[in-house]
């Protein structure tokens, strides 16, 4: 396989070259759009529906095409319903609604007398969900795909959350507990072995994901992040950075307070909520300094609004987030309860926005 400088296959395929450009501001063809359909969709909607929104708009779905009907997705372990899962690091999860993540029930170190005897998933074994991500191949029939690979969704943070609990872990960071930096220790050591594992089988695009936000402000103080996930961010990031690989974050929530933090690791593509925090804010402060994934609302216009409400949205945020000369993706996630004809206005908008720049 023959590699240009950045790394990546000299021939790629048209649509991670231009997942590429946009990341790097290199003028890409079209603004990178994906569609999501959650899993649950397919107990709420006609799978019909579902699937002529795949068909009619492949470009969104990475070319996929529609499931053979009727559909039954295979559920994360931890989004059954009424299916109870421990995961490697002994965190309970429940969930009532198939497709729809759980939460945790029992942690496992919510007693810090649990930590000495407590040990951590091995790496070599998986992704401490229950399953192995490998980094997708770069050699395939045609055009070669662009070799990218992820943490899992909740990596550092929420890995603590799910260990100690909330409100434990607020206590925790407050008081300085020594134990802190204990465990932390060994979720970052579980987590960099599986990014040195993704560079060295050639991933050139590692995905950082988790949430760090709630609907109106942080999830924890700024002074705790700086303290206590920005280091171990910044550690897990720079072998990807070195690498030459494109580090991508995710976080859920409203992120005013900590995103110059977060992107001090390095993040080169920050996907992000549009309406949680604020399109202005997001072209003020974030638009140029790096690339914008954009998480487009599932709260209000799209659930609540109408098709027209529905392009001029999406139409906004491709004027206002983005450039000819890149800078802007956009992500739509379908989640039951939103009306199937803006369902198909946003898959539509996303279409026909794409190529705004062009």
């Amino acid at each position: 396989m023959n590699l240009t400088d950045h790394g990546q296959p000299a021939e790629l395929h048209p649509a991670d070259a231009d997942r590429l450009r946009a990341a790097r501001f290199e003028r890409p063809d079209a603004i990178p759009m994906t569609f999501h359909i959650n899993d649950a969709c397919w107990d709420h909607f006609p799978q019909e529906a579902l699937a002529e929104i795949m068909a009619s708009h492949p470009a969104l779905f990475d070319g996929a095409k529609p499931p053979d009907l009727p559909y039954r997705p295979t559920y994360l372990p931890n989004a059954r319903a009424d299916q109870p899962f421990t995961d490697p690091w002994g965190s309970l999860w429940k969930t009532t609604t198939d497709g729809i993540v759980g939460t945790v029930t029992h942690h496992p170190l919510a007693d810090w007398s649990a930590l000495d005897d407590y040990t951590p998933p091995d790496p070599a074994e998986g992704d401490g969900m229950g399953h192995y991500l490998a980094s997708a191949a770069a050699d395939t029939a045609g055009p070669a795909r662009l070799p990218t690979a992820s943490l899992r969704h909740g990596h550092t943070f929420q890995q603590l959350v799910d260990l100690r609990g909330y409100e434990n872990l607020m206590f925790d960071m407050a008081d300085a507990d020594p134990r802190l930096d204990r465990l932390i220790g060994m979720v970052e050591s579980f987590n960099l072995a599986l990014v040195e594992r993704d560079l060295a089988a050639g991933a050139r695009w590692i995905g950082y994901p988790e949430d760090l936000g709630m609907q109106s402000g942080p999830m924890l103080r700024p002074e705790h992040f700086r303290r206590y996930i920005r280091p171990v961010y910044q550690r897990l990031m720079a072998p990807a950075r070195d690498a030459g690989a494109v580090i991508h974050m995710h976080s859920d929530g409203h992120l005013h307070a900590l995103a110059d933090d977060m992107l001090a690791g390095g993040i080169q593509v920050l996907n992000l909520q549009d309406l949680v925090n604020g399109l202005d804010w997001i072209a003020d402060r974030l638009k140029g300094r790096v690339c914008i994934d954009l998480d487009i609302d599932r709260q209000h216009v799209t659930v609540h609004g109408t098709p027209a409400d529905v392009d001029a949205l999406i139409r906004r945020e491709v004027d206002l987030l983005g450039s000819r000369e890149g800078g802007l993706m956009m992500i739509y996630g379908l989640y039951p309860g939103t009306p199937l004809d803006n369902a198909r206005a946003v898959a539509d908008a996303m279409d026909h926005y794409a190529g705004y720049y062009a």
